[in-house]
């Protein structure tokens, strides 16, 4: 999750609800919209189509839950939740909470908190033992964003890239 700025109040009339494939180019246009991702990200209109097949692919997969927090029209925030089935922890589930972005016009109003409350609570309906998830080392405030949810640094994370 990118760094929450003051917005102007909280933003009431938002809800937490699937993405669907209208949101598409709001949704890459945040992940796009923030240092890191600009590095990554390609928001050109068109969007590429492996934007459009991963989204279809995610959209297919019942364990996969790409949501929104909109308001009407306008989406303010993204959160992707997969449910993952483990043989540890006595064959259990657990929830991976990834793509956390909150549109910079919409930050600091508690859109990104009630992301995350919405995937606590769906990973418990689910079954899991945990949740969990990686923010980027670059991103300290995203890391205190995160502790004040209940999260705790608690494994080293580590990744292999394979390209661009």
């Amino acid at each position: 999750m990118t760094g929450e700025t003051k917005g102007s109040g909280p933003i009431d009339g938002a809800t937490i609800r699937r993405a669907t494939r209208g949101d598409l180019e709001a949704i890459v246009a945040m992940l796009a919209d923030d240092p890191l991702g600009v590095e990554r990200e390609d928001h050109r209109l068109p969007l590429p189509a492996a934007y459009v097949d991963a989204f279809a692919e995610i959209d297919a997969d019942p364990r996969q839950h790409l949501m929104v927090a909109a308001d009407g029209d306008a989406v303010l925030g993204v959160l992707q939740l997969t449910i993952i089935p483990y043989l540890t922890y006595r064959g259990r589930r657990r929830a991976l909470v990834e793509g956390v972005r909150i549109a910079k016009a919409a930050r600091g109003r508690g859109l990104g908190r009630r992301l995350l409350e919405w995937a606590i609570a769906a990973a418990q309906r689910e079954g899991c033992h945990l949740i969990q998830l990686t923010t980027d080392k670059r991103r300290p405030e995203a890391l205190e964003f995160y502790r004040a949810l209940g999260f705790a640094a608690s494994h080293e994370g580590m990744k292999l890239h394979f390209g661009a």
